[in-house]
């Protein structure tokens, strides 16, 4: 993504073979079920040549750029690839964010706790921007501070996703906790925000922990 406008409702992509931008409008974004898309995320679309030049007629992708093969966040950093795929996939509606702070929380429908959203993941997850009210899905790890996105996707990819795997299930009882090597005591990325007491609070009572637990499936109840 060379650069997309929300508010002009357009915007333009690079195309990795050298040929012209592509045009993408977004009502494209939006049939994705994304309302922003990040300045370099790499997105695969369809497209078609107008009189007017290229443009994207329907996105089949988005993810991060090709050179962030980093955790977005040190907190992160003990999560690998697959064990992030394996994480069910939550619906999810954003219940504020803050671009400016960096940061921001989102709720597991059906549930009430608050799922921390940092500006980082965000991005790493292809959103510029995230509004109150948007429906995404969430893969969630549950950290030293609570719950917390490792990733976030389009609404329209939440059904996808599931089908494709992260269904969470484990052996009895259901998913344990998941123990990985010691992490840092505080990521400087949320160490650095200004975030609600009871959220520094936690992390303060739970320093000294070295899991990232993640929490159980969360499963829609079948209507009738």
């Amino acid at each position: 993504m060379k650069w997309f406008d929300s508010q002009r409702g357009f915007g333009f992509l690079v195309d990795d073979a050298g040929g012209q931008d592509v045009l993408i409008h977004g009502n494209v974004v939006r049939k994705f079920g994304q309302g922003t898309v990040a300045e370099g995320t790499r997105v695969e679309v369809e497209a078609v040549t107008t009189d007017r030049g290229r443009q994207a007629t329907r996105i089949l992708s988005v993810g991060p750029a090709a050179e962030a093969s980093a955790p977005p966040i040190a907190d992160l950093c003990n999560v690998s690839p697959d064990e992030l795929l394996k994480l069910p996939v939550l619906p999810a509606r954003v219940k504020w964010f803050d671009r400016a702070k960096g940061f921001g929380f989102a709720n597991i429908f059906g549930r009430r706790e608050d799922v921390f959203l940092h500006i980082e993941v965000v991005r790493h997850s292809g959103f510029a921007d995230l509004v109150q009210g948007e429906a995404v899905g969430m893969r969630v790890v549950d950290g030293r501070r609570g719950l917390m996105a490792a990733q976030l996707l389009g609404w329209d990819r939440v059904g996808e996703a599931a089908d494709e795997g992260g269904s969470g299930t484990g052996g009895s009882g259901g998913p344990q906790p998941a123990r990985h090597g010691p992490q840092p005591r505080l990521s400087p990325e949320i160490e650095n925000l200004d975030l609600p007491d009871d959220w520094n609070s936690r992390a303060r009572r739970n320093g000294s922990a070295d899991t990232l637990r993640i929490p159980r499936p969360f499963v829609l109840a079948a209507n009738g």
